[in-house]
């Protein structure tokens, strides 16, 4: 059975830039915020220049803007946006490079945070992740997405009708909740396993062959989730522990109790996943314990059927021989004498066992 893995790529040479994802065939577009605590304003497909526009714009400083790029393709378009907002050529490459783990990286004024988020299961079932990219600078945020999701669509309707406390916090808050969203959907995958889980605990699946092969895959999977995880969970454990002096500037020490939660989070969903891995464990111990159980207890009954025939094929083996002087052969009652010695050894042996508990 193939093992699930992170998709291989070829590698990229040193200062050349490419996307090596898998999701080409949609057009880039790009989705703009702009926000504070009295109003917003939106702009769907909107042009870099207007980005550029909006960013420069003197009258709107001090506000939040939240520019989602949908597509990773065009890595013109987003060297673009690395120069607006001045950043370092190796973290392009790193935003276009999906084969990067989760990692959170400070670099002046700049905070980048890439992480893996789970996709809708494919139709073999099985698990594939994109990854999400975030530059936080001043009171701008850039996500990059490798395609077109509803992940932060709840987080947009807060915007819009100034639903909880997102338009009166800045970027940094902001970040949270999409964070958040990604693990959301870490948690939902999560259960849907631990209904799987479950039913081959509840016997649903008896043949050996599918049984074998939904436990294996599903601990495939598992460890798939895991390896998600555990770099997220390392990246928030850095960001809710540095010290005052080691402040991260782009993240505001009112918001460090919020990313102390995700990272609880990422420990609960780990937890979980080892409880799961466990189960699975304990459920094809059982499964094969049971079936070891059923082929003993087969066998222990033809044992005791071929036990009882034994006497009794001896006896019809004896006076199967053709030999003219057996006294028995000529005897008038000697065929129902030997049946009933045969029936009467046969209920002999069957009380015998019965006390014996052997059936």
């Amino acid at each position: 059975m193939k093992r699930i893995k992170y998709h291989k790529v070829r590698k990229v040479q040193p200062n050349y830039l490419e996307y090596t994802g898998e999701y080409k065939t949609e057009p880039v577009s790009m989705q703009l915020f702009v926000f504070d605590e009295e109003g917003y304003e939106e702009y769907k497909n909107v042009s870099l220049d207007r980005v550029i526009s909006e960013c420069k714009d003197e009258l709107q400083v001090n506000d939040v803007k939240w520019l989602n790029v949908h597509g990773l393709h065009d890595v013109d378009l987003i060297m673009k946006i690395g120069g607006l907002f001045q950043i370092e050529p190796f973290i392009i490459g790193d935003i276009l490079n999906t084969s990067r783990r989760t990692r959170i990286e400070e670099l002046g004024d700049v905070l980048f945070f890439s992480v893996k988020s789970v996709l809708p299961e494919d139709e073999d079932g099985g698990i594939k992740t994109e990854q999400v990219s975030f530059l936080l600078k001043d009171n701008v945020i850039v996500s990059f997405q490798e395609k077109k999701s509803d992940y932060f669509s709840h987080i947009r309707e807060r915007i819009r009708t100034g639903g909880g406390i997102v338009r009166k916090k800045k970027n940094d808050y902001l970040l949270y909740l999409m964070l958040d969203a990604i693990m959301e959907n870490f948690f939902m995958t999560i259960e849907r396993y631990e209904d799987r889980v479950e039913a081959l605990h509840d016997g649903k699946i008896i043949r050996n062959r599918d049984f074998t092969a939904s436990v294996e895959k599903s601990r495939d999977d598992l460890n798939y989730l895991k390896r998600a995880i555990t770099p997220l969970r390392e990246a928030l454990y850095n960001l809710k522990s540095v010290k005052e002096d080691e402040e991260i500037e782009t993240i505001r020490k009112a918001t460090h109790p919020f990313f102390a939660r995700l990272h609880q989070k990422c420990l609960e969903m780990l937890d979980q996943i080892e409880y799961d891995l466990t189960s699975l464990d304990s459920a094809s111990s059982f499964h094969f314990s049971m079936q070891s159980q059923r082929m003993n207890q087969i066998m222990k009954t033809l044992t005791i059927f071929s036990v009882i025939f034994m006497p009794l094929t001896f006896i019809v083996g004896v006076y199967g021989m053709n030999f003219d002087n057996m006294p028995e052969l000529r005897t008038a009652n000697g065929y129902y004498w030997v049946l009933g010695v045969m029936v009467f050894i046969t209920i002999c042996m069957v009380v015998y066992f019965k006390k014996k508990d052997w059936f």
